[in-house]
């Protein structure tokens, strides 16, 4: 079998993405950025794996490990914009991040945690987003479970942002305000607004409503300023 298994590209695309790992994360991210129309290519181990993956999506699949740097070559990582590291062993995602980061210059570099004590490391090494999927189900079900108001559901550029859920209720001070009414600390921004089974992109005139669920970005260091702004003083 050769190295590349090709299968049939989408047109239009808006960047170029390399994902390491075709396993189900890689699938499922695949599939899901190739709706969005960019092009995606697949590096994957497993021979068998890598035929399934030309059968089923409109991406390029190269047979081989992504931690060697031919492979990458193979894969056009010169055109890269962004490369997801997802398989399920993460010095492979740490190993292949740093040389696409160190030897072929990729601007952008996401890898996948699977082991939450190593995400410290992969920060410290460089890796754009560190995602810890264990952290983010964590807290989400926390949240549910505790009926808190905010989660910090993700933070990268080497922990300086992050990205936060805040669920309004009928006694936050945001609800009923205008965006422009609304005094939100340095770097913040409100990212969209979950309104039933509606998403929302915010504008300067969209008025807050209890029950929404605001994802917002900020600086880590202010996130009790947001949360105060939102949703008020717990105390």
């Amino acid at each position: 079998m050769k190295d590349a298994i090709r299968g049939v590209q989408p047109l239009h695309k808006t960047m170029y993405i390399v994902i390491a790992g075709g396993g189900k994360v890689g699938h499922f991210l695949a599939q899901r950025l190739l709706g969005d129309k960019h092009t995606v290519v697949i590096i994957e181990k497993d021979e068998k794996t890598c035929r399934a993956l030309a059968r089923e999506l409109e991406a390029i699949v190269v047979n081989g490990d992504a931690c060697e740097p031919r492979f990458l070559e193979e894969a056009r990582i010169d055109r890269c914009d962004v490369l997801a590291a997802v398989t399920g062993d993460d010095e492979d995602n740490l190993v292949i991040c740093q040389v696409a980061k160190e030897r072929f210059g990729v601007k952008r570099t996401v890898a996948r945690v699977n082991d939450p004590k190593n995400e410290h490391t992969f920060s410290e090494l460089g890796v754009d987003i560190p995602i810890d999927a264990t952290q983010i189900i964590a807290k989400i079900i926390e949240e549910e479970v505790s009926l808190a108001d905010f989660v910090n559901l993700m933070s990268f550029k080497r922990g300086k942002l992050a990205i936060v859920r805040v669920d309004l209720t009928p006694e936050s001070p945001a609800v009923g305000k205008n965006l422009t009414e609304l005094v939100l600390p340095p770097d913040s921004v409100l990212v969209s607004i979950i309104r039933k089974d509606e998403v929302i992109v915010p504008r300067g005139n969209t008025a807050l409503e209890p029950g929404d669920d605001i994802i917002a970005l900020t600086l880590v260091e202010n996130e009790q300023q947001l949360l105060q702004v939102l949703i008020g003083d717990l105390r």
